[in-house]
C-alpha cells in the first residue's frame, strides 16, 4: 500500500534530520506537491529522493542539470524561522491540520506563527470580495462572530475586502491566516498590525519560504490552502470572475461545502455567490445555515478524515522501467489530460515503473499534472 493510501495514517514526528531533507526536497526545482508524495513513496525518504533528482531529471530528457536547493539556503530558512518563533510543520506529523492533509495537493511542510492550538479546531473560511459592501462588511462581521463562538475558528486569505473583515471579527475565537508568500512578507502591507493580532488567539500559515513575495500565481495556490482546510467555504460578494469563486471551485473538488450570501440582481458583487446558489451551493442567511449543514459532518458515523499519512519509510524494491516502458508510457501520452490508472491498464506496466517515468518527465520539465491524478504532456 501506498503512503498515501492510508486514509488514516498515523502521526508520527520527524527528526530534525528528516525535516532538513524534507524542506530542503520540497524547496529545489520542479518539485510540487504531487511530485514530492511520489518521491517520498518511490525512495522511501525524502533524503534519497534528493540523491536521486539529477539522474531522473536526466532520464526525462530535461535540457540543463535540475536545481536543488542549497544547503546554506535551508540552514539559513530554518534558524531565521526559529528566530521569528516560526514552527515548520510536516505532513505525517502531528498538529498538521486534519482536513488539510486530506487533499490531493497537500502541501508537504508548513510554515506556521502564532498559536497552533487554533489548527486542531474545526474551521469554516470566509472569503470574498476586496471592494466590498457596507452590507457584504456586515454580513461577514455577523457569520464571523457566530461561528466563532459555536466553537468554529474563521479561515481566510488576508486579503483586502471580505478576508481582512472576517479575520477581524474571529481575533476573539480565533483565526487562522494563510498568505500567498512568506510569513516575513505580509501582503498586503496594511494588514501588518492585523496579522500580528492574529497571532495572539490564532496564526498566520504559509507553503512558501521565508522572504518570498507574492506572485499572481501564488494567491490561487493560496486559496486551495484556505477550503482545503476548512469544512465548508462561504462566499459573500465576488465579481464573476474572482479569486473567491477559484476558492470556491477549489472547495468543491476537495469535496467540502460551499455556502453563498445571496445579494441584489443589481450589484455586481453579488453575481457570483448568487451564481453559485443557482448551482445548489447552500444559500446562506445566518450562521445557523451553515452549522446546520456541517452537524452530520461531526456525528458519530462521520469520522473526521486522518488524511493522507505521508511518513518516511523503506521502499518496495522497484526495477527500474527499460527503454521499451519508457517508449510505451511516452506514446500513451498527449496533450490532453489522463488519468494515470488508464495509463497503466492501457500500456500494461507496473504501477511503480509507470510513477517512475512519470516522475522522470516531471522532473525534465515535460509533465503536466491535473485534478483528479490525470497528466498530460507540456508541448
Amino acid at each position: 500500500m501506498s503512503l498515501f493510501d492510508d486514509p488514516y495514517g498515523s502521526e508520527v514526528a520527524l527528526t530534525d534530520q528528516q525535516r532538513f531533507h524534507w524542506l530542503r526536497l520540497i524547496r529545489s526545482e520542479q518539485i510540487g506537491p504531487s511530485t514530492f508524495r511520489d518521491l517520498i513513496n518511490h525512495f522511501g525518504s525524502a533524503e534519497q529522493a534528493i540523491d536521486a533528482l539529477p539522474a531522473l531529471a536526466k532520464r526525462g530528457g530535461a535540457a540543463k542539470r535540475i536545481r536543488i536547493a542549497d544547503l546554506k539556503d535551508i540552514e539559513a530558512e530554518l534558524e531565521q524561522a526559529a528566530q521569528l518563533g516560526i514552527t515548520l510543520i510536516a505532513m505525517g506529523e502531528p498538529g498538521y491540520p486534519t482536513w488539510l492533509r486530506a487533499i490531493d495537493d497537500a502541501p508537504p511542510v508548513i510554515l506556521v506563527k502564532g498559536q497552533l492550538s487554533a489548527l486542531e479546531k474545526p474551521m469554516i473560511a470566509i472569503v470574498g470580495a476586496r471592494n466590498c459592501s457596507v452590507i457584504g462588511r456586515k454580513m461577514t462581521v455577523k457569520l464571523a462572530r457566530d461561528l466563532g463562538q459555536a466553537g468554529y475558528c474563521i479561515a481566510s486569505g488576508l486579503a483586502r475586502g471580505i478576508d481582512g473583515v472576517a479575520h477581524e471579527a474571529a481575533l476573539e475565537t480565533g483565526t487562522v491566516a494563510v498568505l500567498a508568500g512568506g510569513l516575513d512578507r505580509i501582503y498586503p502591507p496594511e494588514h501588518e498590525s492585523l496579522s500580528e493580532q492574529i497571532t495572539a488567539t490564532g496564526c498566520l500559515l504559509s507553503e512558501k519560504p521565508l522572504g518570498w513575495t507574492a506572485r499572481a500565481q501564488d494567491f490561487p495556490r493560496r486559496n486551495r490552502i484556505v477550503s482545503g482546510l476548512s469544512l465548508g467555504t462561504i462566499i459573500v460578494e465576488a465579481v464573476k470572475r474572482s479569486g473567491s469563486l477559484i476558492t470556491a471551485n477549489l472547495a468543491l473538488k476537495q469535496n467540502r461545502e460551499v455556502f453563498a450570501v445571496p445579494g441584489s440582481p443589481l450589484d455586481p458583487r453579488a453575481a457570483g455567490p448568487n451564481r453559485l446558489i443557482k448551482q445548489g451551493a447552500t444559500l446562506v442567511t445566518e450562521a445557523k445555515d451553515v452549522l446546520d449543514a456541517l452537524r452530520p459532518l461531526h456525528g458519530t458515523d462521520q469520522p473526521m478524515p486522518t488524511g493522507t499519512g505521508l511518513q518516511e519509510s523503506p521502499s518496495e524494491n522497484v526495477h527500474d522501467p527499460s527503454d521499451t516502458d519508457r517508449s510505451l508510457i511516452l506514446d500513451a501520452l498527449g496533450m490532453a489530460p489522463v488519468e494515470t490508472d488508464e495509463l497503466i491498464r492501457v500500456t500494461g506496466i507496473t504501477s511503480g515503473a509507470v510513477y517512475l517515468v512519470l516522475l522522470e518527465l516531471d522532473l525534465a520539465g515535460r509533465l503536466a499534472r491535473h485534478p483528479g491524478n490525470k497528466v498530460s504532456l507540456i508541448d
